[in-house]
């Protein structure tokens, strides 16, 4: 039996702001944006990665009622959710040209643990650590 883990979600206050961000600015692309009624199914990939997604929801109906949406989507917004990684070869290489592209960063990078890493947030405020794998000795 084959398993593996396919999307991983992530809340987003607005689906359209993220799907621009996630695309234009990280330089994902779009696996499927299907609707059914007001819920929209919308997943994004690396391009370096086409068997993983990340699902970008917006918290609320079905799986949410408004009051704990509504919780959601303020501990997001405070960046209170686990960071995300995005695995890099030359972080300050990656750090200049998101930078270029409007990234805005909470963290320039910086050496630590023998690796290099940034950080930055969504437009909802998730937070995404960017890290450079330490080479090998």
């Amino acid at each position: 039996m084959s398993q593996g883990v396919a999307v991983v979600g992530l809340y987003v206050r607005d689906q359209d702001e993220a799907l621009s961000f996630y695309v234009d600015k990280l330089g994902f692309r779009v696996h499927t944006d299907v609707r059914n009624g007001d819920y929209r199914w919308l997943t994004v990939q690396h391009p370096e990665q086409p068997s993983f997604q990340l699902g970008l929801f917006v918290p609320g109906p079905p799986v949410l009622d408004a009051a704990t949406a509504q919780s959601v989507r303020a501990i997001v917004a405070k960046g209170a959710m686990p960071p995300l990684v995005l695995s890099v070869d030359d972080c300050r290489a990656a750090h200049a040209s998101l930078r270029e592209r409007g990234v805005e960063f909470t963290q320039e990078p910086m050496d630590r643990y023998g690796s290099v890493d940034a950080g930055f947030r969504d437009p909802s405020g998730n937070g995404w650590k960017m890290i450079q794998a330490p080479k090998p000795q």
